[in-house]
């Protein structure tokens, strides 16, 4: 058979788009794969949904012949928010096809490559964007750049939310600054926090410190992740100060704490008694999965694991998996009711077509052809109210045996 643009047209939409889906929706993050996807209250370019809070007023006791109780309804508010718009692009390039036009296996790896390169940076980026706050910061430079010397690098305050191959943009005080951004990260000294870039060696233009990185694009067009719903300001078009349920439990102590199942259980019992939520899914810093995995060695003898629903294993606190992710800053744990998120959409995952119903196009006056997956979506907490932060955990815990002697 010989390869064509037509067929890599159809294989890319008879074949791969529904693994792609399935693994960015699935397998890309466990907190993902453990919320529900609708297109329910999509209206036009937004979300409009009614939120209840509280409970139904229309209860109460009285005498045997005496008045009924009067009637209240539940009480409902208006979220709004604007769908967010998810990309992902391939590239193939017109050399590559005709040099596989004979050869559908080498066609097929050629093809293969590509969508696993897309659903490894797909994946990254959803995976970042469910902990962030919408803004899409990736994080700031910790010192100032100036004409006197030469660099190809950026130090950093964190490299969490950063990888090789990502094209990011720099803003000083809120303006673009041109000369670092559209740049390539080419290497990460994670130890030194050092960002390294496809820059001329030679390079010696001016950066201030606190300088902000963003996906290329990507500044104040990311979907509402979990730390704009423990945020402050408005959220979803209220104001949090008018509806006090939009604040969820946030505890910061000025101390560092140690984890603990009472830690875990005090905040589960305050939960309940506070907005009758049942957590199930608890996200935390790698550094606290170890403390609690360290304290379980100190008073437990086994650990339980279960799998979850894209494939996953997690270590459990009764029951109730207990995740650790790169996206989360150190010292910091979540714990969710994951039924009251829903990632509303226009639709699933898709690829861009143009009005001739083609997925792949020619990059302008290049040899190049692209194409590019979209996804028009926004994730909305009902109840933030039932949602738990806890920050300022210890890294290590205390061994309590550690002075008794035999």
């Amino acid at each position: 058979m010989a390869v064509t643009l037509q067929n890599a047209e159809s294989a890319l939409k008879s074949v791969y788009l529904g693994v792609v889906a399935n693994q960015l929706n699935v397998k890309a993050n466990p907190l993902l794969s453990s919320i529900k996807q609708s297109s329910s209250n999509v209206w036009g370019k937004e979300i409009i949904k009614l939120a209840p809070f509280g409970i139904n007023g229309g209860i109460g006791a009285g005498s045997e012949d005496g008045l009924l109780p009067m009637a209240g309804s539940n009480k409902y508010v208006q979220f709004k928010s604007s769908l967010k718009n998810l990309f992902g692009k391939i590239e193939i390039s017109d050399k590559a096809i005709r040099a596989s036009e004979n050869n559908a296996g080498a066609f097929v790896n050629l093809l293969n490559d590509e969508m696993e390169g897309l659903i490894k940076a797909s994946s990254f980026n959803l995976g970042r964007m469910l902990y962030g706050d919408g803004s899409g910061l990736l994080t700031t430079t910790s010192s100032a750049i100036t004409t006197s010397g030469t660099t190809t690098f950026l130090t950093v305050n964190d490299t969490r939310n950063l990888i090789e191959g990502m094209i990011i943009d720099v803003y000083s005080s809120g303006t673009k600054n041109l000369d670092y951004s559209g740049r390539r990260i080419t290497f990460i000294d994670r130890e030194n926090k050092k960002v390294y870039l496809d820059l001329p060696t030679d390079n010696n233009k001016a950066l201030a410190q606190n300088a902000e990185l963003y996906v290329q694009g990507s500044k104040g067009y990311e979907i509402t992740g979990l730390e704009a719903i423990f945020g402050t300001g408005n959220l979803y078009g209220l104001n949090r100060t008018e509806h006090q349920w939009l604040k969820p439990y946030i505890s910061n102590p000025g101390s560092a704490v140690e984890i603990s199942d009472i830690l875990l259980q005090k905040t589960i019992d305050a939960l309940e008694d506070k907005a009758g939520s049942e957590i199930n899914f608890i996200a935390c810093s790698r550094d606290v999965r170890r403390a609690y995995q360290e304290y379980l060695t100190y008073y437990k003898r086994n650990v339980d694991v279960t799998e979850l629903a894209g494939g996953q294993k997690a270590i459990t606190f009764n029951g109730i998996p207990l995740v650790a992710d790169r996206f989360i800053a150190d010292g910091t744990l979540y714990m969710l009711n994951t039924n009251d998120f829903t990632l509303h959409q226009l639709c699933d995952w898709n690829w861009l077509e143009n009005e001739d119903g083609k997925i792949l196009r020619q990059n302008g006056t290049y040899p190049t052809y692209s194409a590019t997956l979209v996804k028009y979506a926004d994730l909305i907490c009902d109840r933030p109210i039932a949602q738990a932060k806890l920050t300022n955990i210890s890294s290590s815990v205390t061994n309590p045996f550690a002075s008794v002697t035999e």
